[in-house]
């Protein structure tokens, strides 16, 4: 069997047994997640670890954690999260309840930030903004749910929090050790959810998923994203990533409202929370 070959197997007995849509993602991305798993187990060729994988369930594990896009920080690019802050003061403005949906939150520190922002600023009434984190790995979203962090060497937390003036109201610091305060918690929630092979959600205001198309095959984003438009409500908001585009084929479905910060709105009429259109009674 010649070294594509046992990939191609790799990629097949992933989506087909442990049900991860490897077939929408780049082949350089995979090749990148699996060579790692094939120097952390010591296997030197592709055919090695298909054999290995097949027979060890905590490998299987270990590789849908590492296929995870795991990338985060809190207040990932500042200027976005001052165009964020703007949205939510709008949002906060009109709405009773705002809704916010962090999607492929890796281990939660964005839809943290989220509720750290609303607390923080006077503008808005963090008591009405609501936030779901969600993602696929469910190592990270233990994580997510104790609201632990740890510092190091390579990963300066202190750094991350200060788009924050005096973050320490909202993060408690031992050491190396960051602990989100229970009341930036109380904001937000978390779960699975595979944007690739899960139906919509519905009724949100703001949903920020940021830095995972540039990782999905372009025959693949269009879907993705379709599910994000169905999920939000007439007139909300999308963040991208800086990198990140919406296809020709759903620009209409959204106005630009900051074309730097891939701040985007869904125009009234569109695709609706429910999947609907304004003038449409059938599902799209």
């Amino acid at each position: 069997m010649s070294a594509d070959e046992a990939f191609v197997d790799v990629l097949e007995f992933v989506e087909r047994e442990l049900e991860f849509a490897t077939s929408h993602y780049n082949d350089s991305y995979l090749d990148r997640r699996i060579s790692s798993r094939m120097r952390r187990t010591r296997t030197e060729t592709y055919r090695e670890y298909f054999d290995l994988l097949r027979r060890d369930s905590d490998e299987q594990v270990a590789l849908l954690d590492a296929m995870s896009i795991n990338v985060t920080e809190f207040f990932r690019n500042p200027g976005v999260w001052s165009g964020i802050r703007e949205v939510l003061r709008t949002l906060s403005e009109r709405s009773e309840t705002v809704h916010v949906w962090s999607a492929a939150c890796a281990d939660g520190r964005e839809p943290y930030s989220v509720s750290m922002l609303a607390h923080d600023d006077p503008e808005i009434d963090d008591s009405r903004v609501h936030v779901l984190g969600t993602d696929i790995s469910e190592p990270a979203l233990e994580t997510a749910r104790s609201g632990v962090y740890e510092g190091s060497k390579t990963v300066d937390l202190d750094d991350q929090l200060s788009f924050l003036e005096d973050y320490a109201r909202y993060v408690d610091v031992d050491g190396r050790r960051y602990r989100v305060d229970s009341d930036v918690r109380r904001n937000v929630r978390f779960e699975r959810h595979d944007l690739i092979n899960d139906d919509p959600k519905a009724g949100f205001d703001l949903v920020i998923c940021r830095n995972l198309f540039i990782y999905i095959d372009n025959d693949y984003k269009r879907p993705m994203l379709r599910t994000i438009s169905q999920s939000l409500r007439s007139d909300a908001y999308l963040v991208i990533g800086k990198a990140e585009t919406i296809p020709p084929t759903l620009k209409s479905s959204f106005s630009v409202r900051d074309a730097r910060l891939r701040i985007y709105q869904q125009e009234t009429g569109g695709n609706r929370a429910d999947g609907r259109t304004a003038n449409s009674s059938s599902k799209s």
